[in-house]
């Protein structure tokens, strides 16, 4: 009896000990998954550079939080060992995620991987009191929380302004009806909280957010640095992920490419100036470029969409889309020069515009830059429809993501 006692015990002090090993690794596990980087159970133990068995004892935590799943695999491996799948799990908790935007908002319940579970557009004229709209994309939200019963831990909004840190206030809410400065972030926070829903609530660019979502999940996937340039309802924006994170400068005030001058002689630009990108390569300027007058029937950037892709032979619309490549080009160039990143990749209508005559866009960009003659960078098409609510996700999913076991606990 004696000699069976011991290897117990052991056993039990072993499995203890590879478990709070593997607390530690909680958090970077489930960031490979949520990231699709740890598909398996073995690439999990490479990627972690643990034991079999620490990871196994990881990958059984994270199901229990309810994070993963954990799922019989196809053979891998030279002996055809079977590694299992991990997949996160499809009815696990949820974050809020909401966009505003010139046309109004829309708001979504996002799971781990990126996955929109559940949205709600709302198209409303933007109130000059940024807490009315923000009001109504949490009641938005806790409908959507009451329909599906899912778990919410956090929130995520991402709003078309710079906003400044650490005070999250919107300092250039040009194409809404804000004030400067409106402290978006404890609005947002403060309707969350009074909502009754759990965890943080964050704030943040639009652009930026689109650009975090797209390096984690999307087209940037693997870049180092990655510039993101997207002009949406209106204006233009860019963001930078440096070394695998999201760069933005010392107040989060960095990238603000809109007011680039490419057009010296060009439109009047909401900030002062003339010719900025803001004005000379987004929905509205395309519409005036091509003659056709935007309508209440749709967005600008629908708008502009359904022209290119029904009636791009029309010699205007050629002629629009022909003059923005070239403007975008010239901002890209630009950016290029200064920033040397090794993947472009455009949003929103910038999409469009690349897909429909890609080589114009990228011979201007090559023509006008150093590096782009050298060797020319990769310009490609954000692939997430949605990516700037994901990225707004992604702000509340990084606390769990951080310390899994805290956040849930807490």
């Amino acid at each position: 009896m004696n000699g069976k006692a011991a290897p117990t015990g052991a056993g039990q002090v072993s499995t203890r000990n590879r478990l709070e090993r593997g607390r530690g690794a909680l958090g970077p596990a489930l960031e490979l998954v949520h990231t699709g980087r740890a598909p398996t159970r073995a690439v999990l133990t490479a990627e972690l550079g643990v034991t079999r068995a620490t990871a196994g004892a990881v990958a059984a935590e994270l199901e229990a939080l309810g994070l993963i799943r954990v799922e019989p695999g196809a053979a891998a491996g030279a002996q055809g060992r079977p590694s299992h799948r991990l997949v996160v799990a499809d009815d696990g908790p949820v974050v809020l995620a909401a966009q505003v935007h010139a046309d109004g908002y829309r708001a979504a319940l996002v799971g781990l991987g990126g996955t929109i579970a559940a949205t709600a557009p709302g198209c409303e004229t933007i109130d000059a009191d940024p807490a009315q709209i923000l009001g109504s994309i949490v009641a938005a939200g806790v409908e959507l929380l009451e329909q599906t019963g899912r778990r919410c831990v956090g929130a995520g909004l991402a709003v078309p302004s710079a906003v400044a840190e650490p005070e999250g206030q919107a300092l250039n809410p040009l194409h809404l009806a804000w004030p400067v400065g409106a402290p978006v972030r404890e609005i947002f926070a403060e309707r969350v909280r009074a909502a009754g829903l759990t965890g943080p609530a964050f704030t943040g660019n639009d652009v930026n957010l689109a650009a975090l979502a797209e390096h984690r999940h999307g087209a940037g996937r693997g870049a180092a640095d990655l510039l993101c340039v997207a002009t949406g309802h209106r204006g233009v924006g860019g963001a930078l992920v440096l070394d695998g994170r999201l760069h933005t400068g010392s107040s989060g005030l960095a990238l603000e490419v809109g007011h680039l001058t490419v057009n010296p002689e060009g439109r009047p630009c909401y900030c002062g100036s003339r010719g900025c990108l803001d004005v000379e390569a987004d929905p509205l300027a395309f519409l005036t470029a091509a003659g056709r007058a935007p309508g209440p029937e749709v967005s600008l950037l629908q708008r502009s969409r359904d022209l290119l892709t029904h009636e791009y032979d029309d010699p205007a619309v050629r002629a629009a889309a022909a003059e923005l490549i070239d403007r975008l080009g010239l901002g890209l160039a630009g950016l290029v020069n200064i920033l040397n990143p090794d993947r472009i990749i455009l949003g929103g209508l910038h999409r469009e515009l690349l897909a429909a005559d890609p080589e114009r866009l990228r011979a201007v960009v090559a023509d006008r830059s150093l590096w782009g003659r050298s060797g020319g960078v990769p310009i490609l098409p954000c692939t997430l429809d949605h990516n700037s609510l994901v990225g707004a996700a992604e702000l509340a999913w990084q606390p769990v993501l951080d310390d899994p076991l805290t956040a849930l606990v807490a």
